[in-house]
């Protein structure tokens, strides 16, 4: 086509002969294809010309491209090096090359870290809180056993050169790792074949303090040298062992080495002496093992190896330390301390939001102490007994009444060891037990528990989701499908009812998801805390009231009186589950007990609805259950990811609420688990025919572990109404008023009862 602007001049030629018979003839239509023709040409020639432009400035530019590269090659190779010299500039050049691509790795995982440095990490605990337990019996305390009070200047000279020989020699040497230092400990661990020393500076100890957790994986290792580089380039020497020293846990629940010898010895950390000096340093490493009120001969131990080290480091003579030695420290005489230092720690969170600052406050709490020692207690036996066996480390647990008041919190095997309280902190797959939630999904959206549904093959999209045995048992009952933990079903259901809305019912049961969560977390493929998935449980033994779990009734102020009352000032509980489908979902959850999974958590007399939790790769095992008194969640797993030897949610897990809800429930008012108030038939609801119980594998890992109780078989309809036919006839029998021959007399005796007096009587007494 020609340009827009030869328009005119077309027109003006195809106008030859400006007559209305010239538009009309032959001629003129021949003399159109002639012009169009024409300008066609001429396009031609101008496409022509713009390729003919393009293909020489490209020839040019890639010409002078080339030539550059030339003259660059030219000018370098003045710097040529030969021999041994290139070799290894060569090296140097890919060592800068890597280190550099590494260290921008490294720094991407470190990044998250540098998140907890933007809070006012620095600022001082001003509070004075005392905690009560739910009964006002007096449980701990916090804030004051946090003191920083004392200056560097004015601590004594011989803790702070305890902690220095002990914990770090090399401390005002290093820019926050200690390179020799590392690799002397990674030298004698290898030749020892075991963790003897640890290359951990004051800097990096202190950034795992403030920022991180006791977790022992690789990343948790490059944060923390990150968060050590960013704290000496911040902080001077002396406020990192100022910091260090005051926010080190000490044991006995102080933090700190001034909170810590007020505690120990009842004297201030000023006039302390050298052998309570390395008593105290001696706490860094093992605050729980070294603690001297609880273990007096291992604390001496560690404080004569802090004693050797102050020799070894040039920092003190064998002869000053010599006294130290014969006369070692002996802490003051205290009675058997208990603290719940987890749950104190999540208490006083929720005092910092509740209360004001610069306060003497006493908090009544929800805490009943009795369930909390047993479900610690629980914790460590099974941890004793089977960890080794099955590669646990670590487990944890919390125990609620169904309004979410916290009566027993277990973060961890060992306070001492990490503080880190992974009820509330650790996120981790719920699997199988994340599951109830996609239930109360389908039930509010027309389901049923005996519903019919087919467990067969299904796939969305490259997904297919498979049972634990790998085949599908066919059709069945909803109630079934929990039952047995059959994979498919939740996927079908969420598929059908879409999965953003079975999101948006989930939400309100505290269990965080994303905005689109990816198809898997129908099947618990998503990372959760103990926390929220207990406050979730406790909605469905409540009768679907939302519910967060919390650990605060009253404050009291010592100055200004009342603070908060939780009675007064909790808003009113709403409803995120109609009552009639919680009922029907909570007499689900009690057939998993009675007839699948859960069979190890059964109480003897009292109904229980729970569900377990395995990952696939096995590195969480949950059981989370309830009864009509209480909500309990038990965990167990590893804080650096690896693989337990196949624990599922029904072995471990289950056995420990067990325990801790066997003794929860003792010489207590039972109530009805809500929406029954008996025990689910013992045979299972199945359309067709009974699935293969695909959940609960039968591996060597079962060795050792008691077998799941069986319950007995529900008596028939006829037999019940037998039995309660005899019941009324019983109530109802007229009292015995003709007395056998060789009675004399009937006399009134006490409690309703008629004494029978006469020659055959005896003393004999019945029924009035």
């Amino acid at each position: 086509m020609p340009k827009k602007d030869d328009q005119p001049r077309r027109s003006k030629f195809l106008g030859l002969f400006n007559t209305e018979d010239w538009y009309d003839s032959k001629l003129y239509r021949a003399w159109e294809r002639v012009v169009d023709v024409y300008y066609d040409i001429s396009l031609r020639f101008r496409l022509i010309e713009i390729d003919s432009w393009l293909d020489w400035s490209t020839w040019r530019f890639g010409r002078g491209v080339v030539e550059f590269y030339r003259g660059l090659i030219r000018f370098f190779s003045r710097f040529r090096l030969r021999g041994a010299k290139r070799g290894a500039v060569e090296v140097l050049d890919e060592m800068a090359t890597l280190g550099t691509a590494g260290m921008m790795l490294l720094l991407t995982f470190a990044l998250p870290a540098f998140e907890a440095t933007k809070t006012d990490w620095l600022k001082q605990i001003d509070y004075s809180v005392t905690f009560l337990d739910r009964f006002g019996n007096e449980i701990g305390k916090r804030g004051i056993l946090h003191n920083d009070a004392v200056p560097l200047d004015e601590l004594p000279d011989a803790l702070v050169k305890s902690a220095l020989a002990t914990e770090d020699r090399r401390f005002y040497d290093h820019f926050g790792i200690d390179l020799f230092g590392t690799a002397r400990a990674i030298v004698e661990n290898a030749r020892h074949k075991s963790v003897v020393q640890g290359g951990s500076t004051i800097t990096q100890q202190l950034a795992k303090n403030l920022f991180l957790t006791n977790e022992r994986s690789l990343e948790r290792k490059v944060k923390e040298a990150f968060l050590a580089l960013w704290l000496e380039a911040n902080l001077s020497k002396r406020e990192i062992l100022k910091l260090y020293l005051d926010r080190a846990y000490m044991g006995g629940g102080t933090f700190g080495a001034a909170a810590a010898s007020e505690f120990y010895f009842g004297k201030s950390v000023r006039d302390l002496s050298l052998a309570e000096s390395a008593m105290l340093a001696g706490l860094f490493k093992a605050p729980t093992k070294y603690a001297p009120h609880v273990n007096l001969p291992a604390a001496r131990a560690r404080a004569n190896e802090v004693l050797t080290n102050l020799v070894q480091a040039n920092f003190m003579t064998e002869g000053q330390v010599v006294g130290a030695r014969r006369q070692p420290a002996t802490p003051i005489p205290r009675a058997d301390r208990y603290s719940p230092d987890y749950f104190l720690d999540f208490a006083f969170g929720e005092v910092q939001t509740l209360a004001p600052r610069q306060s003497v406050l006493t908090v009544r709490t929800t805490l009943d102490l009795a369930l909390q020692r047993k479900a610690e207690e629980a914790i460590e036996s099974m941890l004793r007994q089977y960890g080794e066996e099955f590669d646990v480390g670590q487990a944890a647990a919390l125990v609620l009444d169904p309004d979410g008041s916290i009566r027993a919190m277990v973060g961890g095997r060992d306070y001492g060891a990490s503080q880190f309280n992974r009820v509330t902190s650790a996120a981790r797959q719920p699997g199988s037990s994340f599951k109830p939630f996609v239930y109360a999904a389908a039930l509010v959206n027309g389901y049923k528990e005996t519903s019919i549904v087919n467990d067969t093959a299904y796939c969305i999209g490259d997904w297919c989701p498979k049972n634990y045995s790998g085949g599908f048992s066919g059709r069945m009952t909803l109630t079934t499908a929990l039952t047995h933990s059959i994979n498919s079903i939740p996927v079908q259901l969420a598929h059908q009812i879409g999965r953003e809305k079975v999101a948006e019912i989930i939400r309100p049961f505290g269990v965080r998801l994303a905005k689109k969560p990816d198809w898997p977390f129908v099947l618990g493929a998503i990372e959760t805390t103990i926390h929220d998935i207990t406050g979730g449980y406790a909605a469905f033994a409540n009768g679907g009231m939302q519910t967060t779990p919390f650990a605060i009734e009253r404050i009291q102020s010592n100055d200004a009186g009342p603070i908060y009352d939780r009675a007064r000032s909790a808003p009113l509980p709403k409803r995120i589950l109609p009552a009639d489908k919680a009922a029907e979902l909570n007499r689900m959850l009690a057939s998993v007990v009675a007839n699948g999974t859960g069979r190890r958590a059964m109480l003897d007399g009292i109904t229980v609805a729970g569900k377990t939790g395995t990952t696939s790769s096995y590195r969480d095992a949950w059981f989370v259950g309830f009864t009509g008194n209480y909500v309990g969640a038990v965990w167990v797993g590893n804080d650096d990811y690896k693989a337990l030897n196949k624990v599922t949610g029904g072995m471990l897990p289950a056995m420990t609420w067990k325990e801790i809800m066997a003794f929860a429930h003792t010489n207590i008012e039972l109530k009805p688990l809500f929406g029954t108030d008996k025990l689910p038939p013992a045979a299972p609801l199945v359309a067709d025919k009974k699935p293969a119980t695909a959940t609960t594998p039968q591996t060597s890992a079962l060795a050792g572990l008691p077998p799941p109780q069986e319950r007995p078989r529900a008596l028939s309809a006829r037999t019940v109404g037998v039995l309660e036919d005899i019941e009324t006839q019983l109530r109802t029998a007229k009292p015995l008023t003709v007395a056998p021959a060789g009675l004399t007399s009937l006399q009134p005796g006490r409690g309703g009862l008629t004494t029978l007096s006469g020659s055959g009587a005896g003393g004999l007494s019945v029924l009035r």
